[in-house]
């Protein structure tokens, strides 16, 4: 299955999650078509578990191959799989792109990495899923610092994670530490993804 291009607000009110992270698709609060304001259907604990995977993976734009095959990877390091699901997530180049605010969006993000405006410690990187290490560099290429949408979304940006430096006069940003669970969203319930893939 591949990534999922269509409507995002609909799919918002889907999944009862704000995936641009703005809340903005959340204005009616209730599931979009005809009957979605009057639905009293019982989800089962398989539906459960199936929504909060389709809430994170569409959370960071990914198929469902490469967000299974993270959850493998997650499975195999030492520690709490779900942790460590959310840690490996977080830790995707365009989604640090994002935290760093040099785009409003994870997708605004991706754009960025896959034209090469982005740099891992001095290096240009055009992968949207790269790893991102404890310590590396992330910034803009010199001819990228000018553009109007990112330099827009560097003053919008209203909050910078505690496991991320910012240096104002280089444009890049740092790495500095693992995020912990409760810096990420609150909104997923990761126990219920492991349960899903645990069948």
């Amino acid at each position: 299955m591949s990534r999922y291009t269509g409507p995002k607000f609909k799919l918002s009110r889907r999944l009862g999650i704000s995936l641009a992270g703005n809340g903005k698709d959340l204005k009616r609060a209730f599931p979009p078509g005809q009957h979605g304001p009057n639905s009293r259907r019982k989800i089962s604990g398989y539906g459960l578990q199936l929504m909060e995977k389709q809430k994170l993976r569409h959370m960071y734009g990914m198929s469902e191959k490469q967000f299974h095959n993270l959850y493998v990877k997650a499975t195999k390091m030492k520690g709490i799989a779900g942790e460590n699901f959310m840690v490996l997530l977080e830790s995707r180049l365009d989604n640090l792109v994002y935290r760093l605010g040099f785009a409003n969006s994870r997708a605004g993000a991706r754009q960025l990495v896959a034209h090469g405006h982005i740099t891992v410690n001095g290096k240009k990187v055009d992968i949207a899923s790269y790893a991102v290490s404890l310590g590396d560099v992330i910034g803009l290429r010199e001819r990228s610092r000018g553009m109007k949408s990112v330099k827009e979304a560097i003053e919008g940006r209203v909050h910078l994670p505690a496991y991320l430096e910012f240096n104002d006069q280089a444009v890049e940003g740092k790495y500095v530490r693992l995020p912990e669970r409760s810096e990420l969203s609150q909104e997923i319930d990761e126990k219920q993804i492991v349960e899903f893939y645990s069948r």
